[in-house]
């Protein structure tokens, strides 16, 4: 179930990198249209969910890795 979550995980973090180049590629579009203040409104919402999506694809990245991981023995010390 471990790794089935991971793997999971992993997906869920490709399509946010997708979803957060394909904003990227929208706000480079956005910028040549003249400025109406609904073009600057999408322009902030664009820079800001970037980022928001780059972080939670690191965290579902992150914990994904962490579920494929093989499990560590408890009783050997890393000194």
């Amino acid at each position: 179930m471990k790794k089935t979550l991971g793997i999971v995980l992993h997906v869920a973090a490709l399509i946010l990198v997708i979803l957060a180049i394909a904003t990227g590629i929208n706000l480079i579009f956005i910028t040549m249209r003249p400025e109406t203040i609904s073009v600057l409104n999408v322009m902030m919402g664009d820079i800001v969910l970037i980022p928001l999506l780059l972080a939670l694809a690191k965290i579902c990245f992150n914990k994904g890795r962490q579920a494929l991981e093989p499990l560590s023995t408890a009783g050997v010390s890393e000194e």
